[in-house]
């Protein structure tokens, strides 16, 4: 990659334009042709830099609902339990972690069900050690963009997408039609909002509209390239959790959250043996990087009780599908 490219990453993570014709937008932002952007995207998407470009909805706000989970599994078990977890429609994120609850994963449900009812049936399946469901009890910050031109000190400029909707949304069935799009990877052309509305017999100006409407009301929190970040140099994500008293766990947050190098910070339940009540996610370009920042983190804040947890497989990483085949 060039500084082109780099620039264009950026750009592509936090400042992806919804309009006709969205890089000839960037191009212009770059001072250089519509082409060469199209050229440089999909050499990007084909050397596995760029995982998508699409919606980022909010599950709540859609009337879905999520929740994190974990299973203790024995070490010659984890891959058979990861192929059956991660085969489940609902199941977007799925890793194994270095702990003794030694897979994660992220479950979204639609109306008439629950995260837990689902955990439960899976964990029937695959008979796990122990399993634990930790719901987001109060959301701190959400959304991660990758600094890939490197000004940021750790090489990670995380992007808080304050744009998520507190209740649920009326759609109707077109709306729905829309998000089924959105949620699509965008085609690599001049005019790819044309594409995916035609796959829905809407008119390009109409899922434009509905795009920026969404983005409005809190319903999409942004639309935006995810990118594959070990392949675009940030080998190394912790997921911290940290032992934080009931009567501190706002103002703890809060100061979590306001670190750039924090993309997700969560309070979620404890358990008797799992006393974490406050999640975040800290990526770095090596493990270093990211013990440097858990101890700046605790100096700040005064909780000197928490673990890191590094992922050490990745199994799935995909998005939610929303009014597709999650309703089965």
């Amino acid at each position: 990659m060039d500084e082109l490219d780099r620039q264009l990453l950026n750009l592509l993570q936090t400042e992806f334009p919804i309009v006709p014709q969205p890089f000839q937008a960037l191009a212009q932002r770059l001072g250089i042709s519509e082409d060469e952007v199209l050229m440089r995207v999909r050499t990007l998407k084909d050397n596995r830099i760029i995982r998508q470009i699409s919606a980022i909805f909010d599950s709540s706000s859609l009337g879905y609902k999520s929740a994190l989970a974990a299973f203790s599994v024995p070490t010659e078990r984890v891959t058979e339990v990861a192929e059956i977890v991660s085969a489940h429609p609902g199941v977007s994120h799925n890793y194994e972690r270095n702990h003794v609850y030694n897979l994660w994963f992220t479950i979204t449900v639609p109306p008439g069900t629950t995260p837990e009812t689902e955990v439960d049936r899976l964990a029937a399946q695959v008979n796990p050690l122990a399993a634990r469901v930790f719901p987001t009890v109060r959301l701190f910050k959400i959304g991660v963009a990758f600094d890939m031109t490197g000004k940021d000190e750790a090489g990670a400029a995380m992007v808080s997408a304050v744009n998520v909707g507190s209740k649920p949304v009326e759609l109707n069935e077109e709306d729905k039609k829309a998000v089924r799009a959105l949620q699509r990877d965008l085609p690599i052309e001049r005019r790819p909002f044309a594409t995916l509305a035609s796959t829905i017999g809407l008119r390009e100006e109409d899922i434009i509209a509905k795009a920026r409407v969404f983005l409005e009301v809190g319903a999409m929190r942004r639309y935006a390239a995810v990118l594959r970040h070990r392949e675009a140099g940030f080998t190394a994500n912790a997921m911290a959790a940290w032992n934080v008293p009931d009567e501190l766990v706002e103002q703890t947050g809060l100061k979590l959250a306001a670190h750039p190098s924090i993309s997700h910070c969560y309070q979620r339940p404890t358990y008797p043996d799992w006393p974490y009540s406050v999640f975040t996610m800290i990526h770095g370009r090596t493990p270093e990087d990211c013990e440097k920042i858990a101890r700046e983190l605790s100096e700040a804040t005064g909780i000197t009780d928490y673990v890191l947890l590094y992922s050490t497989r990745e199994f799935k990483k995909t998005r939610v599908q929303y009014y597709e085949h999650t309703e089965r």
